[in-house]
């Protein structure tokens, strides 16, 4: 654990970067600083909150990292290159610059992850091997104002654990970094809400439920047809057909469309294909139109905006 209290610049930037060594102010007033810092980290994982008097402007560009901030502060403004952020919330900084600036004091906490280790237990939680932290599964922003909140309260109760000293063993610090990422998921990724809605459908399915779903997992790459997955599940198309209405409220077409939905987005984000019809053609879809508006539906870009890094 770390505590700080001082009224030099310096300490805050340098401070601030052995965290997020992108950390930087800029625009400081001397005339008001003053600082008050305490932090703890373990392997992985760490939780910031500090109060800072004075009229400031500061920026991080996350570099293998994941942030959830907060800034509370009258007047405070944070904003990334697509747009301004409700001030008055949580933020995400993962890929890309983002700014905060106020001019009285502000109270700001912050947990930091390795991204890489991050996206391991997300998988985990998530029971979603290709769940994938990056900006086309999180937003900036929170889904909503209740999540923002519950945030809030998890970044309370793991800071007020964590600050106290000898209260901490491995297991509880293990369990506190799975509660912080949670509650930063839950709250910042669409896409991980529902990877968890999905793992908890398919563990309450009935098992013919469950045998269909395995079979498209395995098999959505391939020119499938529901016959087919009805044959694998042991059960006739229209007892499927009802079996997936009655435990996950839609059909086996839409839950395979939305596996090779995953399985392009997957192929968009790590290789560079000639073209996205080239992948949509690959997934099963003879429409690049009709594969672009389901694509938008469900990660809210489009494909070529996926191809391109957007």
């Amino acid at each position: 654990m770390l505590t700080l209290a001082s009224r030099d610049v310096g300490d805050v930037e340098s401070t601030w970067r052995q965290f997020v060594p992108s950390a930087a102010l800029q625009r400081v007033d001397p005339r008001t600083f003053a600082f008050s810092w305490t932090s703890a980290a373990t392997p992985g994982f760490s939780i910031v909150k500090y109060q800072l008097n004075a009229s400031v402007q500061s920026a991080i560009e996350p570099d293998g990292q994941l942030m959830a901030c907060r800034v509370a502060s009258r007047g405070a403004w944070v904003g990334t290159p697509r747009g301004e952020l409700a001030a008055g919330l949580p933020w995400l900084a993962l890929e890309g610059p983002t700014s905060a600036r106020w001019h009285t004091r502000a109270d700001v906490r912050a947990f930091v992850f390795d991204r890489a280790p991050a996206e391991e237990e997300a998988r985990r939680l998530s029971g979603d091997d290709r769940f994938t932290l990056r900006a086309s599964t999180t937003s900036a922003a929170p889904i909503d104002r209740d999540l923002a909140a519950h945030w809030e309260r998890v970044f309370q109760h793991v800071a007020g654990s964590s600050f106290v000293p000898g209260l901490t063993s491995p297991m509880i610090e293990a369990e506190l970094r799975r509660h912080a990422l949670h509650a930063t998921l839950a709250a910042f990724s669409p896409a991980f809400g529902a990877a968890l809605e999905r793992s908890s459908q398919r563990r309450a399915a009935p098992r013919s439920v469950r045998r269909a779903i395995a079979y498209m997992e395995q098999h959505a790459h391939e020119p499938i047809t529901i016959d087919d997955v009805a044959v694998a599940a042991g059960i006739s198309p229209r007892g499927l057909q009802y079996a997936f209405r009655r435990a996950l409220d839609q059909t086996p077409t839409e839950y395979l469309r939305r596996e090779r939905l995953a399985g392009a987005h997957a192929e968009l984000q790590q290789t560079t294909p000639a073209s996205v019809s080239e992948v949509a053609r690959r997934w099963g879809f003879a429409s690049a139109s009709r594969f672009a508006k389901h694509y938008r539906d469900a990660y809210g870009r489009s494909p070529r905006q996926t191809l391109h890094g957007g």
